[in-house]
């Protein structure tokens, strides 16, 4: 059984989470999460553009529903996770139709929180920085939406990645919005709440991610760290109109798995990153995970890292490294 906070301490968290081959993330992922929730609200299955990672009807070829529905049965003493299928929708082949917009709105239908905390399955908090972000929507209630700045990790539980994409603004992520009747969820791209007034919540009180980092309050993204979890998002990417990402799955093969060139090794390949090493803790649910992964538990390929390794330790990419950053920032000082 998962442990809940003291109810009416925080307001009530509805948690939306949209999800395809979630291993192996979901399950520490929603027990992290439930000990905050009003609701969990899960939609699984695939977008036509994911149809290359999904089953014939729409759904994880992994463990995805499984562990969902096990969760559910085990460790929801509370009845706070919902499962939401395209075929409960009312979609008989149990693809969901257009690209994702669908599926948020499928969970924010269902929400009956004070707040909707939109959450990916590769997406970690610390619990103290959550208690911290719910304790400011409580003693703050006109705070309208919260966004937060990510670090993404690769290819390894030491490495992250950082550039010029991240550093101008895609780094932050607009997550968590004030919730009533009448309130709509309108594009999943970027995330976007309107009121009763039709005002995108962003507009009214927000609180920035570059305030939170501050406080040392990150999204930790893990987006970028098993092989075949990164080979499944650029074939995705490769499908996706709105990407504009044909090379995806060639950046997959000799960017992140043969890393030829280190100054590209963030998924939106088209402007210059780089990789450091991350020496800070991880959340709790991670470091449970990866003690699963490194007993053997979780049978999962693990990139190889002598090749990152070597590459942090070299002096010359340290340089090549420092060289970005400042054209980084000279770059956007040109620009009007």
């Amino acid at each position: 059984m998962m442990p809940s906070q003291t109810k009416s301490v925080f307001p009530r968290i509805t948690f939306g989470m949209i999800v395809l081959n979630g291993e192996p993330f979901l399950r520490y992922n929603l027990r992290g999460l439930y000990p905050f929730a009003h609701q969990i609200i899960v939609v699984e299955g695939a977008a036509p553009a994911a149809a290359s990672v999904a089953t014939h009807d729409g759904h994880s070829t992994d463990d995805t529903l499984r562990t969902l529905r096990e969760f559910k049965e085990r460790e929801d003493p509370d009845d706070k996770l919902i499962i939401v299928t395209a075929e409960r929708e009312g979609h008989p082949n149990g693809f969901w139709p257009g690209e994702k917009h669908e599926q948020s709105q499928a969970y924010a239908r269902r929400a009956t929180g004070d707040y909707l905390w939109q959450v990916d399955v590769d997406e970690f908090y610390k619990p103290d920085d959550m208690r911290t972000v719910l304790e400011l929507l409580r003693t703050t209630p006109t705070v309208t939406a919260v966004s937060f700045k990510m670090i993404t990790f690769w290819g390894g539980f030491d490495y992250i990645t950082d550039g010029w994409y991240l550093r101008r603004g895609a780094a932050i992520y607009h997550r968590l919005f004030k919730w009533a009747a009448g309130y709509q969820y309108t594009t999943h791209r970027p995330p976007t709440v309107v009121d009763t007034a039709g005002r995108n919540l962003r507009a009214v009180n927000w609180i920035s991610g570059e305030r939170l980092a501050r406080k040392g309050i990150l999204l930790y993204h893990y987006s970028l760290l098993f092989p075949r979890q990164v080979v499944d998002k650029c074939r995705y990417y490769g499908q996706a109109a709105w990407a504009r990402r044909d090379k995806a799955e060639q950046w997959a093969t000799e960017n992140y798995l043969l890393l030829r060139n280190p100054y590209r090794v963030h998924n939106v390949y088209d402007y210059p990153s780089w990789l450091e090493r991350f020496t800070a803790s991880h959340p709790p649910r991670i470091e449970q995970m990866r003690e699963a992964i490194s007993s053997g538990r979780i049978p999962i390929t693990m990139r190889p890292t002598a090749d990152i390794e070597w590459l942090l330790a070299s002096r010359r990419y340290r340089a090549g490294r420092l060289y970005l950053q400042a054209l980084d920032y000279i770059e956007r000082w040109r620009k009007p």
